[in-house]
C-alpha cells in the first residue's frame, strides 16, 4: 500500500470514530438530544412521569413498540422489565383512545421522533408492534364524560370493523418489516360507570372477524387472560383497571408474547414493590429539580 492510500484508509478510519452510522437501521450513536426534547414536547407528562421517560434506543436490541390504553399504561413497565436485555420496549406518548383515533396519535409520535421528519431522530424499524384498542370505543359519553345511561357509544361495531381495518392497512404499509401482535380488549365488569358488561366479547368478536383475513398477524387473548385477573385485582368494584399486582400479571403475559414473536425468553419479572419504588425514586427527583 502507498503512502497516499494510507493517508486515505487512517483518515476513513478517524471519520468512523466520529460520525455516526448505522447497521441493520439501528443508530450506533443512540444518543440523541433532540429525540428527548421532542419527546418531553409530545406530552405534558413525558417529563414528569416515570412509565413516560425518554428511553434511549440500545444498540443491536430488537425494537418493540405498544400502542394502547391506560391498560396497557399499566402493564408496560412489568414489560419493559421483563424483557431488559434482550428488547428494548417503548409505548405511545399518551392513552391510546379509541380505534379512530390510532393513525393520528401514532403518526404524531413517528414525526415527532423519526427522520426526515426529525433531522437527528431516530432511524430504526420497530421489530414488533403490540396493538390493542377497543375499550374506548365501546363506552359511552355524555358532555365528554362516562355516562351509558344518556350518552352515546363511541364507535359502533361497524365503525370498530372498518377503523380495524384501516389501521392493519396502515401498520403494514409503514413498517412492513414489523411482527404485528393485536391484543383483544380486556373484560368490563358489571357496574362500570360509561361501559356495558359484555360490550367487551362482542367488540372482540368482531376484532377476530377482521384478523382471520391477517393469519399473520399473532393474537394476543388479554380479554380471556384478564377475565379472573380482573375478578382479583381490580382498582375497585366496577373499575375496568388492575391494581399494580393485575397489572403486573399483564406485563408478564404480553412480554411473554412479544418473546415468543422475537424468539426470545423473557426475564423473571420484579415484583410490584421494586417497581413503585423505581416510580416514586423518579418522580421525588423530578419534584426537586
Amino acid at each position: 500500500m502507498n503512502r497516499r492510500s494510507s493517508f486515505k484508509l487512517i483518515g476513513a478510519l478517524g471519520l468512523a470514530l466520529f460520525v455516526p452510522v448505522r447497521m441493520l437501521g439501528t443508530v450506533i450513536n443512540t444518543s440523541c438530544e433532540a429525540c428527548a426534547t421532542a419527546w418531553k414536547n409530545l406530552s405534558k407528562f413525558n417529563a414528569t412521569r416515570y412509565p413516560f421517560r425518554y428511553l434511549e434506543p440500545t444498540q443491536g436490541l430488537p425494537k418493540v413498540f405498544i400502542y394502547g390504553d391506560s391498560i396497557s399504561i399499566g402493564y408496560t413497565e412489568y414489560v419493559r422489565e421483563s424483557l431488559k436485555g434482550k428488547a428494548d420496549v417503548m409505548r405511545l406518548h399518551i392513552n391510546g383512545n379509541s380505534s379512530a383515533e390510532f393513525i393520528k396519535r401514532i403518526e404524531a409520535f413517528r414525526k415527532a421522533l423519526f427522520q426526515p421528519f426529525l433531522k437527528e431522530g431516530w432511524t430504526f424499524s420497530w421489530d414488533v408492534i403490540h396493538f390493542n384498542v377497543g375499550l374506548h370505543d365501546l363506552k359511552y359519553l355524555y358532555n365528554r364524560k362516562l355516562n351509558k345511561e344518556k350518552g352515546e357509544q363511541v364507535s359502533s361495531l361497524e365503525d370498530y370493523e372498518a377503523n380495524l381495518k384501516n389501521i392493519i392497512k396502515y401498520l403494514k404499509e409503514t413498517y412492513p418489516e414489523a411482527k404485528l401482535i393485536f391484543a383483544t380488549t380486556t373484560p368490563v365488569p358489571e357496574g362500570e360507570e360509561g361501559r356495558v358488561a359484555g360490550d367487551a366479547v362482542r367488540y372482540n368478536k368482531v376484532a377476530m372477524k377482521v384478523m382471520k383475513q391477517y393469519p399473520e398477524i399473532t393474537i394476543n387473548d388479554l380479554y380471556t387472560y384478564s377475565v379472573p385477573v380482573l375478578e382479583q385485582y381490580a382498582e375497585g368494584p366496577g373499575n375496568v383497571h388492575y391494581n399494580a399486582t393485575g397489572s403486573r400479571l399483564q406485563g408478564i403475559q404480553v412480554a411473554k408474547i412479544i418473546g415468543e414473536a422475537l424468539d426470545v425468553e423473557p426475564n423473571v419479572c420484579p415484583p410490584v414493590d421494586v417497581i413503585t419504588a423505581k416510580f416514586k425514586a423518579y418522580e421525588s427527583k423530578i419534584k426537586k429539580q
